[in-house]
């Protein structure tokens, strides 16, 4: 094991594995928005759409802004954190990267 190597916490197992380890196994995901965009778990998006909220009388408008997203086991989808509505999760396809 070499003292200059990157190390990556893999959530899956809870430990901290070589970063070319998770590489070539093939763990490395690209979750990216509609834009194509990577993203990351911290990032902030825009809405591109309006949404309506599921289970609420709820609308997202477009152009509302999410920050610190989290990225899930689905690529597809992340978890957000909005003032408005709990345990939002949103399709990748409608939200844009900011910044």
């Amino acid at each position: 094991m070499a003292d200059d190597e990157d190390y990556v916490y893999d959530e899956a197992s809870g430990e901290w594995r070589p970063a070319s380890e998770l590489a070539a196994a093939g763990d490395v995901r690209k979750v990216v928005d509609a834009a194509g965009n990577p993203l990351v778990d911290g990032d902030s998006v825009t809405l591109i759409k309006d949404l309506k909220v599921k289970g609420t009388s709820q609308t997202l408008k477009q152009g509302t802004v999410i920050k610190s997203i989290r990225l899930t086991d689905n690529d597809e989808e992340i978890d957000c954190r909005h003032e408005a509505v709990k345990g939002l999760v949103l399709r990748t396809e409608f939200v844009r990267k900011r910044g």
